[in-house]
């Protein structure tokens, strides 16, 4: 069984259908970018993903060992996220949930914080003060925890929006690179080269038409080749 299975979704917000008919798949080891226009219904489908909104109608299974409380997120930060006044060590622990509710992590969480904090290259800032650090080193941090709470699959939101051209490019290839080892990424986006020149599966979102499918597929699509015209003047590359 895939790891997510969505049949006949349809998504409302405030009252409003946004996605309807949704159907699609997400296998082990697949890197799906989430895709389209602002007001689409892409953070709604990730909020049914994670299970902080219910269907319409349709339905949201999970298989292969993945629930919704195994999933590693990474949400878009705010201001007050980036001023949040804890230690690194602190904020990617917090991602552990072996200890549930407790105050008190257990060593299996610590080795679990310290293997990603050596795996993402940010060590050194263990003891540091996250709100010191560059945006680039805090999405580190961020990227870290949310691996800290993932089984086998991450769902990231627009993890590069405010990064520098040279530091979203570091970013993206450390994904991939987290891919590469297995992990599943589901990834929304507005970076549509980033997009198509990292994701084995792109997913369109629009009211209709919608698409998914393997991304050589999109760029050959009615809506893929529309989308990527109009909204970002054709200049992208698989």
């Amino acid at each position: 069984m895939p790891q997510i299975e969505c049949r006949n979704l349809s998504l409302a917000y405030e009252n409003h259908i946004v996605v309807s008919d949704l159907n699609f798949d997400v296998n082990a080891g697949e890197y799906i970018c989430i895709v389209g226009e602002n007001g689409s219904g892409k953070s709604t489908l990730v909020r049914a993903l994670l299970g902080l909104k219910s269907p319409s109608s349709g339905s949201i299974r999970f298989g292969d060992g993945l629930s919704q409380n195994t999933i590693g997120y990474l949400p878009q930060q705010s201001s007050i996220q980036r001023d949040f006044p804890a230690s690194v060590r602190e904020i990617v622990l917090s991602g552990c949930r072996s200890s549930g509710f407790s105050p008190i992590y257990s060593k299996r969480d610590h080795s679990i914080a310290n293997e990603n904090l050596e795996r993402l290259g940010i060590s050194d800032l263990a003891g540091h003060c996250y709100r010191e650090l560059s945006g680039g080193q805090q999405q580190r941090v961020l990227l870290a925890r949310c691996l800290c709470a993932a089984r086998n699959l991450i769902l990231l939101d627009e993890p590069t929006a405010g990064l520098d051209p040279t530091v979203t490019a570091e970013f993206y290839h450390l994904i991939a690179a987290i891919n590469r080892d297995g992990m599943t990424v589901i990834m929304v986006s507005h970076d549509i080269p980033a997009s198509l020149h990292y994701a084995s599966h792109i997913l369109h979102i629009a009211r209709h038409p919608l698409f998914f499918g393997v991304t050589a597929d999109y760029v050959k699509s009615e809506i893929g080749s529309h989308f990527i015209e109009h909204f970002h003047g054709g200049d992208v590359s698989v």
